[in-house]
């Protein structure tokens, strides 16, 4: 059984920051990609970031430039470095990664919400 564990979710001001972690535990191997999502209300789930193994980065182009996403291969933890938010960042944020050998699986974690408010 593989475990997906988020943390650093919050309220925060315009212009503030917030640091996602996420740690995958478990009966998991050969981790490939990892990345978050975001899902806010009323509208679909996207791509935030993702990192691969090899450390390659992929954004949106809505937080290219205030976010940065990163992973701790021996501790099997990804993490996402937020600044500079703003209002439309305000969603459920979402760990998922990639792993296995012959067969890749993907596990997603339960979410985390962040919120930006004044």
């Amino acid at each position: 059984q593989v475990q997906l564990v988020e943390s650093g979710g919050g309220l925060v001001q315009p212009g503030g920051s917030l640091r996602l972690s996420c740690a995958a535990s478990g009966s998991i191997f050969s981790i490939n990609a990892m990345g978050w999502y975001r899902q806010a209300p009323g509208k679909e789930r996207e791509l935030v970031a993702a990192i691969t193994s090899g450390g390659s980065t992929n954004y949106a182009d809505s937080v290219k430039g205030r976010f940065t996403i990163s992973r701790d291969n021996a501790k099997n933890t990804v993490y996402l470095q937020m600044n500079s938010l703003k209002p439309e960042d305000t969603a459920v944020y979402y760990c998922n990664v990639e792993w296995g050998k012959i067969v890749t699986i993907e596990s997603w974690g339960q979410g985390t919400q962040v919120t930006v408010s004044s």
